[in-house]
């Protein structure tokens, strides 16, 4: 090339170079930029299915798996995950599906009882293993699972137990939520129990669960254990003539949730609707952000897991009539296996794992240990969805455009319930198609007022802010809410 011809082509390399750039510039943004996923080498001579994570007082953790061991991690807390250690820590369990530390000892939920483990001698393995409870039958059924919980503020363990397969309750508790006390005497407290993933508390140390689809559970939900309640599915009734509690009239099959409450005063519904196959189809494991920021700027907000979708959720909880209930916003998808158990510590790390045994998972792998974390970036998301008399008020992580956000062609809306019946799951029914009138971004422009026509009470309903930018012209990361609306304010 002589240098007239390279001259010419200069500009246009330029050009292009610009073009680029600004490209590269336009381009959307990506839940990487705001939480970074790391991924850890484990023992070659396991699978490391994790099941359940706890957090040990020296800084390491305990993981149980679905192969019935536990092992102690150290190191995973450190920016280098090459200096991760594994040590065995017991082995021959059933199903570690809980652990909860206190005192100097490791509790651990099997299917079949909670025992309580010991490293007597210091070698790193544990020597005592002490039953604590044993209060439920199990009959071999691969439906049995136990979910085990930490210690409440009373200091009780809850477990919840699945049914024999998804519709029956073949054996003592199954399909019920229980209490032991830490003299493990079992305290038999929610009936309605289908198929539990997970188990946590919100920063005022309320109890939940998560329920996936399959009879009487239309979508995957989260629950909110209140003692004495019904949460769904009858399947597990016939056991309260072994417990001092009221047994609820039956649910009518084909009917609705909201319908059902004024039947059922036992009833409660899902705070939160893990809508099927757009949150997840298996939802799994619950934490709470008590991390005061270092996670980021979702402070006592939930996230929730699932297991086949190889995601986690964000969830936004408020309690309108005494009923809890909120929204889900996705957050952070491209975990590398089922996700099943999870933990985060004071800093802020989120310590996750799991397996795709039986289900299969959109990661792709048999089993992963993973840590996600915040990148210290503010991410433009919805940070609250609260229900209103005439429709929701939105707060963002940051300030949006008011000329877009106040614009109610940047919205659209939907609403839609499920078939509370005996028939396994349910598509999205009884569909509503509100009306935004008008949306009123407040002075900081960090807030906007929905005013909306109907509001459907029993419904999910579904926003979608595509048109909704920043200042900037940035994009929502997630332009979606699924909102579950058990009670409209009065005020």
């Amino acid at each position: 090339m002589n240098f007239r011809s390279a001259a010419l082509l200069l500009p246009a390399m330029l050009g292009f170079a610009a073009s680029t750039a600004t490209l590269r510039a336009a381009e959307p943004p990506k839940e990487s930029d705001y939480y970074k996923i790391t991924t850890y080498d484990t023992p070659r001579e396991t699978a490391m299915e994790v099941g359940s994570i706890e957090l040990l007082p020296d800084g390491k953790l305990a993981l149980g798996t679905r192969r019935g061991e536990i092992w102690v991690v150290d190191h995973a807390r450190e920016a280098d995950p090459s200096k991760i250690k594994f040590q065995l820590f017991a082995s021959g369990l059933h199903e570690v599906l809980g652990l909860a530390w206190k005192d100097g000892w490791l509790y651990a939920t099997i299917r079949y009882e909670i025992v309580r483990l010991k490293d007597q001698d210091g070698d790193g393995r544990a020597d005592i293993f002490e039953p604590v409870s044993d209060g439920w039958g199990v009959s071999g059924d691969y439906h049995e699972y136990a979910i085990g919980s930490r210690f409440d503020k009373e200091n009780n363990l809850w477990v919840t137990l699945c049914l024999t397969g998804s519709f029956n309750s073949n054996i003592d508790f199954r399909g019920w939520a229980l209490r032991v006390t830490p003299e493990g005497k079992v305290i038999p407290t929610c009936s309605g129990i289908r198929s539990p993933g997970g188990m946590g508390f919100d920063a005022d140390g309320e109890v939940y669960y998560t329920d996936n689809q399959g009879p009487w559970h239309g979508s995957c939900t989260l629950q909110h254990l209140v003692p004495g309640t019904f949460q769904g599915h009858p399947g597990g009734f016939r056991w309260y003539e072994k417990t001092s509690l009221k047994k609820p009239v039956e649910p009518n099959d084909k009917s609705r949730m909201v319908t059902e409450r004024t039947r059922i005063k036992e009833l409660v519904p899902p705070a939160v609707y893990m809508v099927h196959g757009k949150i997840g189809n298996s939802s799994s494991f619950i934490v709470c952000d008590e991390s005061k920021g270092k996670f980021g700027p979702f402070q006592k907000q939930l996230f929730v897991a699932d297991q086949s979708h190889s995601n986690v959720s964000r969830v936004f909880l408020e309690t309108v009539n005494g009923v809890k209930q909120g929204a889900v916003i996705p957050f952070r998808s491209g975990f590398l296996s089922g996700l099943i158990g999870g933990r985060m510590d004071s800093e802020g790390q989120l310590f996750v794992g799991g397996s795709d045994r039986g289900w299969g998972a959109r990661g792709g792998k048999p089993y992963d240990f993973e840590k996600l974390e915040w990148t210290g970036k503010v991410p433009f998301e919805i940070h609250e969805m609260r229900a209103k008399p005439d429709g929701f008020e939105l707060t963002f992580t940051e300030p949006v455009d008011p000329a877009t956000a106040r614009d109610p062609a940047s919205y659209s809306l939907r609403a839609f319930t499920y078939i509370y019946q005996a028939e396994y799951g349910s598509p999205e029914v009884d569909e509503v198609l509100p009306k935004i009138i008008a949306a009123e971004v407040a002075k900081n422009g960090k807030s906007v007022r929905l005013r909306l026509s109907p509001l459907t009470k029993g419904h999910i309903h579904e926003l979608h802010l595509d048109g909704v930018k920043s200042p900037s012209g940035q994009p929502l990361l997630h332009p979606v809410a699924y909102y579950t609306l058990n009670e409209i304010p009065e005020k």
